[in-house]
């Protein structure tokens, strides 16, 4: 029998890559989540179950039926620039509800999980690449509510032995290779798809946010890690928190930045298309380089990325685009 783990958010973007690791290291992942950012065709590997983390009793029966020896979570609101507009809905979104998730585990005697973390605790950073023992110091409250969640899985372990491992993503990027899912939000935040659906002509330009930043063109640098990468990682975080205790926290990145410009450019050839921007002012909250030391990872968890290049990642974000165009227009 498949030992079960909870997915909260196991119908988003990483949350279902994660549900695919998953299943293929011999687990059985059970899909939490509200559909109100993911998606019913993103659940392929085990069962979805519907419910807000918020309905205690709707999360305690769904832990109850299948006894999860760990949990992945994934469930949170993401957008740094919305979190700034939005700050409280952020904190209650992402830490809040946290501590409901986190209570349900100690009755439920659940002492291990993997904790979708992010590159934004770092705030605007004093040197890169960004190690694990830089200064944590968000400027959004998005990067505030993760570091948060942080401390709190800190406090949990001292206070009753939880053990748990916190995964610092820079910026996800890519599909699935296999083109069984792949990204897909309304309204799409991420760079990549949005610069990818304006090279299917599905949005009439991109929008630059910022042109004047100290950067080698003006533009924003962002250190792309693929999707599947990320998936593997977390499957890895959950084989070491058997023997691990405490809690610990890794950096997921390829340690290569690319500006805005650069990413665009990348669209243009893997698409044959020429991709139309618009300049905007900067967003708050957006530091002008985050670029990752994931070196650590790498020696701890064992972790090697097999989809780093930015082409690659482009390239498999296209062909889902097109795919997933296809089947829109289908009516699948």
């Amino acid at each position: 029998m498949r030992a079960a783990v909870l997915v909260t958010g196991g119908a988003g973007f990483v949350g279902s890559h994660a549900c695919k690791a998953l299943a293929a290291a011999g687990f059985l992942p059970v899909t939490y989540d509200n559909l109100s950012q993911g998606h019913r065709w993103a659940v392929r590997w085990g069962p979805l179950e519907i419910g807000d983390i918020e309905d205690r009793d709707r999360l305690q029966q769904v832990m109850d039926r299948y006894r999860p020896a760990a949990v992945m979570h994934f469930a949170a609101l993401i957008a740094a620039g919305e979190s700034v507009a939005e700050p409280a809905k952020y904190y209650r979104n992402n830490v809040s509800r946290f501590l409901v998730l986190l209570d349900a585990m100690r009755r439920q005697k659940i002492d291990q999980i993997v904790f979708s973390s992010t590159a934004a605790v770092y705030g605007t950073p004093e040197s890169t690449p960004i190690d694990e023992k830089h200064p944590l110091a968000p400027i959004n409250p998005y990067g505030m509510s993760k570091l948060i969640g942080e401390r709190i899985l800190q406090d949990c372990a001292a206070a009753h032995g939880l053990r748990s491992i916190s995964l610092r993503y820079f910026n996800a990027a890519g599909s699935d290779p296999d083109g069984e899912i792949g990204e897909s939000h309304a309204p799409e935040t991420h760079l990549i798809p949005i610069v990818l659906e304006a090279a299917a002509g599905d949005r009439p330009h991109v929008a630059v946010f910022g042109t004047d930043y100290p950067t080698a063109d003006g533009t924003c640098v962002r250190d792309y890690v693929h999707v599947t990468d990320l998936a593997s990682a977390h499957v890895l975080a959950l084989a070491r928190l058997k023997s691990a205790h405490g809690a610990e926290a890794f950096n997921l990145g390829n340690g290569n930045g690319f500006t805005v410009r650069e990413v665009i450019t990348a669209a243009e050839r893997v698409s044959g298309t020429k991709i139309a921007v618009k300049q905007e002012p900067r967003r708050a909250g957006d530091p002008p380089v985050l670029v990752a030391d994931a070196s650590r990872a790498r020696a701890e968890l064992g972790w090697q990325p097999a989809y780093s290049d930015l082409n690659v990642q482009i390239g498999n974000a296209w062909r889902w685009t097109q795919g997933w165009s296809r089947r829109q227009a289908v009516g699948r």
